[in-house]
């Protein structure tokens, strides 16, 4: 029992209760979402048209914002109780005019082909439990050229490993705080099934690349 690799275990795909909504906004998410606006912008990402598909409350979006007054971002979500909050946030931010908030299965996206410069997306992938269907339709939805840049838990390879990361990061917090951190850690992909789905879509396996003790980073150009 103790030495198989963990298999993966989905969580419900919608965070879309008030109290979810509330406790991932208050939760401090501020280093992760600069380090992630860091490291999308690290990409050498030229355009001005955005899509960031699992918004969210829209932080991710008012960050990426802020470095570019020429950035404009669909900021895409499922949860109609994420979009409320985000539309708080959106209003303390003076960016409503910039970020624009869009309620939409990241399965099935009302958008045109070739129509963002760029996709990105934090944290989304393990709340699917088909995340083909959201690569394809993001490479889908970017222009030729443009950037594609996800990033998520990964799966941890024992339960011991899991276990370990749950009480680094989520020691300090709730028992419902620490079993959605579980939860999410059981339903995230390892390196080689997310490496499989990004070559399939066309892409090389070295463009997915584990970037901390718990994220992959997919960071691809179409």
């Amino acid at each position: 029992g103790a030495f198989m690799t963990l298999q993966r275990v989905l969580e419900p795909e919608v965070m879309d209760s008030a109290d979810d909504a509330t406790d991932y906004n208050d939760m401090d998410h501020s280093a992760v979402n600069v380090l992630f606006a860091d490291d999308f912008l690290a990409t050498g990402f030229a355009g001005t048209d955005i899509l960031d598909l699992g918004t969210g409350t829209a932080l991710i979006p008012i960050e990426i914002c802020q470095r570019n007054p020429e950035f404009r971002i669909m900021a895409a979500d499922m949860a109609v109780s994420m979009l409320e909050l985000a539309r708080y946030n959106l209003e303390g931010s003076g960016l409503t005019n910039r970020i624009q908030l869009s309620h939409v299965d990241a399965k099935k996206l009302p958008y045109s082909d070739k129509m963002f410069g760029a996709v990105i997306s934090n944290s989304i992938v393990h709340h699917i439990p088909k995340p083909e269907a959201v690569i394809r339709e993001a490479i889908r939805v970017t222009k030729t050229a443009g950037v594609l840049f996800f990033r998520d838990l990964l799966r941890p390879a024992f339960q011991a490993e899991l276990e370990q990361l749950v009480k680094q990061y989520a020691g300090d917090e709730s028992d419902h705080a620490r079993q959605l951190f579980a939860d999410s850690l059981h339903a995230a992909l390892s390196l080689e099934e997310i490496r499989t789905i990004v070559v399939q879509a066309g892409f090389e396996p070295d463009s997915v690349q584990q970037t901390s003790d718990r994220h992959w980073t997919w960071s691809g150009t179409k």
